[in-house]
């Protein structure tokens, strides 16, 4: 047993089985359980099954009818049948009832072949043929019926006598106890698979949004360092012959720029690595808006911020952090504009971020399009907040972001 569960039951909660189901119920699927066979618990069983019915048949002499090598073949097949019972669950329930039948039948001594019976009947109501066990174990308890109260005249052994109707309450009650067995643990059974669903169903939309997650990361990062590259790459040769101290003010943003890309990709890439361990590095916030600012400045961007970053989660810090880097991004790649507005508002309960341009547009993609805007729709949403991005009626483009939030209390408040 594993160390969580001895602390579970040391605790007084349910065994780890209990959650999961046990193993003589998690078999796997059914094409893996057809394709395996129960050869050591079959040969078992029917070895308890001869055994037991030789037991029987030395306490019932004189009762019944002695074994003879018919009643140990009828044994053996009853018995046998179990290894088909992955495979073929109804033929080897009908199988094991019609042996337990001629068994009966022909006088021999009541015994372990019922167990056989019972074997059957839970594993074709485990295995969802519910009706076809109930049918069998109908099928022998009427056969039971007929031989112990009308044929047993002509049956061995000779002068035996009616069973008392008794008896046909206690058989009634037994095949009663073994359906109602055999339906808890299916009932049972279908609950740990869809538990066993949901759980893998769940680590896949976890696995879907942490890469999702990632990707946005990536893009971000990326998106807006490249386009300062690209800018200040552009400057830098246009300027290399005549200005080279201009050009090389250039080559040092490119190179400021490619540095911080790095080290955020590393820091991704360290996250999924050790997605267990905590970043070596904060998140980035809002506290980092004059960075982007400088940034932007060096790509010949200028922007204005309008209000003081409030304390956030860091979920929210980093999500309104992103909003802005892309939204900058975008004016910088596909705006013809060389100004840009920035303005914070928070009311406690919420966080908006404005990002304006003058425009006009450079291209068919007035404010970026594809990954960046999805992007930042998918980090708004995932906190509950809206993004709102679209031309303005003056001209120009806007993005809109609320994201709810709590202000984060300051260290000499608390």
């Amino acid at each position: 047993m594993a160390v969580m569960d001895v602390e579970r039951v040391r605790g007084g909660g349910p065994p780890q089985w209990w959650r999961h189901g046990p193993p003589w119920l998690d078999r796997g699927s059914e094409e893996e359980r057809r394709a395996r066979w129960p050869w050591p618990s079959t040969v078992l069983f029917t070895v308890f099954v001869l055994a037991g019915s030789n037991y029987a048949a030395a306490e019932q002499v004189g009762e019944r009818a002695p074994l003879d090598p018919f009643a140990r073949v009828l044994l053996i097949l009853a018995a046998g049948l179990l290894l088909w019972r992955w495979r073929h669950p109804v033929l080897v329930m009908f199988g094991t009832a019609a042996a337990a039948m001629l068994y009966l039948g022909a006088g021999y001594p009541y015994g372990p072949v019922f167990l056989a019976v019972a074997l059957a009947c839970f594993n074709a109501v485990v295995a969802g043929h519910r009706r076809s066990a109930w049918a069998a174990l109908g099928m022998l308890w009427a056969g039971h019926v007929l031989v112990a109260h009308w044929l047993y005249r002509w049956l061995p052994p000779s002068g035996d006598a009616a069973a008392p109707w008794g008896q046909e309450v206690v058989v009634a009650t037994w095949m009663v106890a073994i359906l109602a067995v055999s339906e808890l643990a299916r009932t049972r059974r279908e609950q740990w698979a869809r538990e066993r669903a949901e759980r893998a169903q769940a680590a896949r939309r976890r696995a879907d949004e942490e890469r999702l997650r990632i990707a946005r990361e990536l893009h971000d990062v990326l998106a807006h360092s490249i386009s300062v590259i690209n800018v200040q790459a552009g400057v830098g040769l246009a300027l290399l012959d005549t200005d080279p101290e201009q050009a090389r003010t250039a080559l040092t943003t490119i190179k400021a720029a490619s540095k911080e890309a790095l080290g955020e990709v590393r820091q991704v890439l360290d996250t999924l690595r050790t997605p267990g361990d905590a970043p070596r590095a904060p998140a980035p916030g809002l506290d980092r808006l004059p960075e982007l600012v400088e940034q932007a400045s060096g790509a010949g961007l200028t922007v204005e911020v309008e209000g003081e970053p409030p304390r956030l989660a860091p979920g929210t810090d980093l999500a309104a952090f992103r909003i802005v880097q892309e939204a900058l991004t975008n004016v910088v790649r596909h705006s013809g504009s060389r100004h840009a507005r920035v303005r914070l508002d928070h009311d406690g309960g919420a966080l908006r971020l404005r990002i304006d341009d003058d425009g006009p547009a450079t291209g068919a993609d007035a404010g970026g399009s594809g990954n960046g805007l999805a992007g930042m729709r998918e980090r708004a949403a995932a906190l509950g907040g809206t993004i709102e991005a679209g031309p303005r009626a003056d001209g120009g483009f806007r993005v809109l972001a609320v994201l709810p939030s709590k202000a984060k209390p300051k260290e000499d408040d608390r």
